[in-house]
């Protein structure tokens, strides 16, 4: 199932993403998709890493040389 959504840009934000979309040939949409995509995926590899960084300091590691002395 598609939603609609209807979304304002400042103008310098709308002027990128027409520009964006004559060099790529794609449309509008086609880019704000990707780009909402992507910082989804962000949110959420940035929540998992703090998960993984309260667990890792719980254990006792906290630098990059923690993680090798582990699994060296």
């Amino acid at each position: 199932m598609r939603n609609t959504y209807t979304i304002s840009l400042p103008g310098d934000l709308a002027r990128d993403l027409e520009r964006v979309t004559a060099e790529r040939k794609v449309s509008r949409s086609e880019i704000i998709r990707d780009s909402l995509r992507d910082y989804l995926f962000v949110r959420r590899f940035k929540a998992l890493r703090r998960k993984g960084l309260e667990k890792a300091r719980r254990k006792g590691v906290f630098t990059d040389q923690d993680v090798f002395d582990i699994v060296s």
